[in-house]
This record gives structure tokens, sequence and C-alpha cells, in this order.
């Protein structure tokens, strides 16, 4: 049997011609700006990059994001789990 605490939240992204983005999944946003928006997701974050973006609707609760603007790029980091050296030299 499958431990739901350890699956991770799926997320959708859907854009309609690059002047609205609408996401499900989403934890929290980070940063924004006019310029950046950083969305933070289970599996790390999402970075998304444009002009004139607003964030519309936010649900933490319902994990929903829509975002409003001219949007130039997407882009994703993983969660890194660090844990630094003594981690690393004990593994």
């Amino acid at each position: 049997m499958e431990n739901i605490s350890n699956k991770l939240r799926e997320h959708t992204v859907n854009m309609k011609d690059r002047k609205s983005l609408s996401l499900t999944g989403v934890k929290d946003v980070g940063n924004f700006s006019e310029e950046l928006v950083t969305i933070i997701l289970e599996s790390g974050e999402l970075i998304v990059r444009g002009s004139s973006l607003h964030i519309s609707k936010l649900s933490v609760e319902t994990g929903e994001l829509c975002i409003d603007g001219i949007v130039s790029s997407l882009t994703y980091t993983e969660n890194v789990t660090g844990g630094g050296f003594f981690k690393k030299l004990f593994k």
C-alpha cells in the first residue's frame, strides 16, 4: 500500500496565447513582480518570467493559481535535499 504522505502533489500548467497561465498543484508563491513569479511546487519551483505579470487568483487550499500578462519563459528547478557536509560524509 502506497504511503499518501510520500506522494507528490501533481500539478498542471495551462497557457493560452502566452497571456494567461493557469496552474494546479501549487503550494505557495515565493517571489512575485511584474517580470517574475516564483511558484512553489512539491517537486521544486517553477519560475515564470515575462512582462506585466499579475496574479489574478491564488488559493493555496486548492492549489490553484492564475497569472495574466505576457509570459516569456517557464523554468523548473528541482528540490535540493541537502544536509550539508556531514550528511554526505556519513552516507
